[in-house]
């Protein structure tokens, strides 16, 4: 770093993104993309909206938020589009949480939360999961914290039961709960319903894993007007045009083909259930997942010599070297094809070690 880096950042540990190789014929399931590409609508909304990029986007972004607010079946004013589901969880870490308001969440969970609170100054309690990977309610109930629960979790893919994340905010009536949804349409159970009757209460969703659109950086938070209000004032008072109008069109696009989006997520549940099918045959644990990735390690070959073995073959996952985790892969659910190569590379693996 150079001398002149700002004190209050040199102790900073940033995220660390999936890797992105350009290699040819790599197969690539290491960063939960979806092995389809987007709407036709979304493409050709895109393409429309390029003819204009010499104007600034909506700062407002008024017919998106419409559109957004009537699939969601809320309304405009209780929708935020953001620049990914990224921004508006930054956004929720500045507008509520504080010293005197520290967060909380899984000590396995989304790897942005430490460094969005470490970003913004924000003490926070890392609470462990269950030994099988399951976040237990009652070590939410009445914290008094703002909340942060990934729901489906990543990267162990496991759901809370809506029953208990209502539970817990229901319990924190005076800290504001925000529940990430980036997975909920590959098995989840949405709270988007719950915003009218709990005032803490914030969801994130994303376009980047079921909707295709990881590349065009797009995602929003939904919660009661006044909860959309603080987070406005974080957007206008950072960057009031955070969502490109390319973006806005695309997602517009996307929300009007809802039908491609549903027969998307319901091919990669199946290719989710057949792959882990066959790895369990192969000797591995894999947790009941409901994203589109697996969480797995075998019963005799480590984690790394898994990734390092599959990536010697052209197939790229995501490995994890925290101790606790360490003999884990994250593997996103591709295609079939993706999912048959994946199969069969870890049938060599696997048989090569036992020999």
């Amino acid at each position: 770093m150079s001398r002149f880096f700002s004190t209050d950042y040199r102790a900073l540990t940033p995220y660390t993104p999936g890797e992105q190789p350009r290699i040819q014929n790599l197969i690539k399931l290491n960063t939960n993309e979806s092995p389809f590409p987007p709407s036709p609508k979304a493409k050709e909304y895109a393409k429309a909206a390029a003819e204009n990029l010499q104007l600034y986007s909506d700062p407002t972004a008024k017919r998106l938020h419409e559109v957004l607010a009537a699939h969601l079946g809320v309304k405009p004013d209780e929708v935020l589009a953001t620049n990914g589901s990224d921004e508006i969880l930054n956004f929720a870490f500045m507008a509520f949480c504080d010293k005197e308001h520290p967060a909380a969440f899984a000590d396995l969970t989304y790897g942005f939360y430490p460094v969005f609170a470490d970003l913004n100054g924000i003490p926070y309690t890392e609470i462990p999961l269950s030994e099988d990977f399951t976040i237990r309610k009652s070590d939410y109930l009445r914290i008094n914290k703002t909340i942060f629960i990934a729901n489906p979790n990543a990267p162990t893919g496991i759901l809370l039961p809506k029953r208990d994340v209502e539970e817990i905010i229901a319990s924190n009536p005076d800290s504001v709960v925000v529940v990430d949804e980036a997975y909920v349409d590959f098995g989840g159970e949405s709270c988007v319903d719950l915003i009218h009757k709990y005032d803490n209460l914030l969801v994130t969703q994303t376009f980047s894993k079921s909707r295709s659109m990881a590349g065009a950086r797009l995602g929003f938070g939904v919660g009661c007007k006044s909860l959309i209000a603080d987070l406005n004032t974080i957007k206008y008072s950072t960057n009031p045009y955070n969502v490109n109008a390319m973006t806005m069109a695309a997602g517009i696009g996307a929300l009007e083909d809802e039908e491609y989006t549903r027969a998307n997520c319901q091919t990669i549940i199946e290719n989710r259930t057949w792959a882990a099918d066959e790895m369990r045959k192969l000797g591995f644990f894999v947790t009941d997942s409901k994203t589109n990735f697996l969480f797995a390690k075998h019963e005799t070959v480590s984690g790394e010599t898994v990734y390092s073995e599959l990536r010697a073959r052209g197939i790229l996952v995501r490995h994890f070297t925290l101790e606790r985790i360490r003999d884990f892969n994250r593997i996103t659910v591709g295609s079939r094809a993706q999912m048959e190569a994946l199969v069969g590379a870890l049938a060599e693996i696997t048989k090569g070690a036992a020999q």
